[in-house]
């Protein structure tokens, strides 16, 4: 009788799971893409033609037929038509959600006369509304003008004649004309006292509307003209990642800025919960309080512990892995030891004691609650103080492995180089040299250029490196005008500014911007690399990064973008692949007239 109970038992199981394994979705891909000259950055397989995904993982990587064979009733399959596949770019630093009025702002990014920039301007001035204004807000460079130099204030005010109107040239300059002025109080008490603040004057002594400055006043600037409404910030938003999808960029760490965490956090939220944020966007926070001196380790601390908690790792986005997560604190984390980069002017060096007592102080509290942190610093006669007191630190509370970076560097010494390494820090470098090293050079000399920064020896060391942008403002969003001046030693202008001895091979510029950006995510065993097991993020590009002639590295794009599995972009032959993206806002917006990059529209 037992006997009996048990046979049936087992059959009624077993049919049971043949029905479970009848119902179950058939073996196979998801996605295939296939017909590629794909560069894995796999050193045991480092080359391929077709890749499989599956639940936006990479499933396999290999020969067009063994890859197709993974084919089922479900699979979408994609012919890349031989064209160049990488893996998805990597922004280790950028600040967008500093930008959410990005979509109130005309991009010059790659625009290529200065006559197309003004006339750009003429345009939008006719369409933006009474008590609004025409912004252009970093991204460009005068040197990558066909007539290589500044808009002067006549023709800007012609452009521009009866709407209020700043141009911003990263965090260096910015040009206002009457109109601005008036608004902004120019003159008056009520126009921000920050300090090293420099209006040119005419022969009688006026402001021209030519105004010099370092980051706070810009910030400054910026909270004094008008802002977006909630959903405009959530458009702009979606809009400025749209434009880093167009050039493959699949994942991004948002390196703070003027709006802190939670805050800035809900308008990520909302893209979020409909999984619509098309890149994955880990974020490093910067709480700046609400004017006047602050203690921003402190600021960040209350807010991580108090206001809304959150711990190193933690990950915002419900469905998205390290799609919004908790870096740490940076980049700045003291306004007193903050070394403004600004090319134009001399360095800016910190009283090497105040250095030392910061990072003795108030790094210490970070590095005791196991916070990882980023530290702009530029100079290297800043980086050394810095690294005098975090040795101290380490040896009362190790580091034992804490991520920790340096943010742009650009003058490091071979020494400092060493004792970071040695320190277990990264470095995130960027390519402001490619966009403002003609300024570079009038105020440190040609010599110091070519070696700033010293790529080769950063490269060579072994240390965690990354090559990011630092954009929208202090330059471009397009990484490949960063991996063309690695690579050629050019500036936009064309000069030479980088040493052939300090340039990179093509493959080691891309290495900057993947897997060598994936140490900052810390996802070094899931990104970077096309290789089963990875997520699924990568491009299929316009043309062959590894043969074009290097003056037109800068103009690639991609022509398909693919971010967790799924398309995020798609251009050319992929266009009727791309999301479709909602309506703009406002209905004004530059972005909606001419794109967030010369060429798009």
């Amino acid at each position: 009788m037992i006997r009996k109970i048990f046979i049936a038992f087992v059959t009624s199981f077993s049919f049971s799971a043949v029905q479970a394994q009848a119902t179950q979705e058939q073996p196979g891909a998801d996605l295939i893409v296939f017909n590629a000259k794909i560069f894995t950055g796999n050193r045991a397989q480092p080359e391929a033609s077709a890749l499989a995904i599956k639940e936006g993982r990479i499933y396999s990587v290999g020969l067009d037929a063994d890859i197709l064979s993974l084919t089922n009733s479900q699979t979408r399959v994609i012919d890349a038509r031989s064209r160049r596949l990488i893996p998805g770019i990597i922004d280790a630093h950028i600040h967008v959600l500093n930008d959410l009025a990005y979509n109130y702002n005309v991009r010059w990014d790659g625009v290529p006369t200065l006559r197309r920039a003004l006339a750009m301007l003429s345009e939008q001035a006719a369409r933006t509304p009474e008590g609004q204004w025409v912004k252009v807000i970093g991204g460009w460079s005068p040197y990558q003008f066909e007539e290589n130099r500044f808009p002067t204030l006549d023709e800007l005010r012609s452009a521009v004649p009866d709407r209020p109107m700043i141009v911003q040239y990263a965090y260096n300059q910015a040009f206002l004309n009457k109109q601005a002025m008036e608004a902004l109080g120019v003159g008056t008490d009520r126009f921000p006292k920050v300090p090293d603040t420099e209006f040119e004057k005419d022969s009688h002594g006026n402001p021209t509307g030519v105004v010099h400055g370092y980051t706070w006043l810009f910030l400054a600037l910026e909270s004094m003209v008008p802002q977006p409404t909630f959903d405009e910030q959530v458009s702009s938003l979606i809009y400025s990642i749209h434009g880093l999808n167009r050039f493959g960029v699949t994942s991004i760490v948002d390196n703070g800025g003027r709006w802190p965490y939670p805050k800035a956090q809900a308008r990520v939220d909302v893209l979020a919960r409909d999984n619509r944020l098309n890149v994955r966007m880990p974020f490093v926070d910067l709480q700046l309080g609400d004017g006047g001196p602050v203690n921003m380790v402190d600021l960040e601390i209350e807010a991580i512990t108090k206001t809304a908690p959150i711990s190193a790792g933690q990950n915002l986005h419900p469905t998205l892995a390290h799609g919004h997560e908790y870096r740490g604190a940076g980049e700045v984390l003291s306004g007193e030891v903050h070394d403004h980069e600004n090319f134009d002017r001399p360095a800016v060096i910190i009283e090497p004691e105040k250095m030392r007592r910061f990072v003795e102080q108030d790094v210490m509290k970070l590095v005791q609650r196991r916070i990882p942190f980023r530290m702009h610093v530029s100079y290297n006669e800043n980086i050394s103080p810095f690294l005098d007191a975090l040795e101290k630190v380490n040896e009362k509370t190790p580091l034992d492995g804490l991520k920790w970076s340096l943010e742009h560097a650009e003058t490091i010494s071979p020494q400092n180089i060493e004792r970071m390494k040695k320190l277990g820090g990264g470095i995130a470098l960027d390519a402001k040299m490619a966009l403002h090293g003609d300024g570079f050079i009038r105020t440190y000399g040609r010599e110091k250029a070519l070696e700033t920064p010293r790529l080769r020896m950063l490269v060579d060391s072994g240390m965690p490196l990354a090559m990011t942008t630092d954009a929208f403002r202090a330059a471009t969003f397009n990484p490949w005008v960063a991996v063309s001046w690695m690579v050629s030693g050019k500036s936009v202008s064309g000069s030479e500014i980088l040493a052939e001895d300090n340039r990179l091979s093509r493959t080691e510029a891309l290495k900057l911007f993947t897997n060598g950006a994936a140490w900052f995510m810390n996802t070094e065993s899931e990104m970077g690399v096309i290789a089963p097991g990875y997520l699924a993020d990568f491009v299929v590009l316009d043309r062959d990064y590894f043969t074009v002639s290097e003056d037109q590295i800068k103009s690639i794009s991609s022509v398909l973008t693919i971010m967790d599995g799924e398309v995020v972009f798609g251009a050319q032959d992929y266009s009727a692949l791309s999301p479709k993206l909602p309506e703009i806002l406002p209905a004004w917006s530059p972005i909606k007239y001419f794109g967030s990059y010369h060429g798009e529209k």
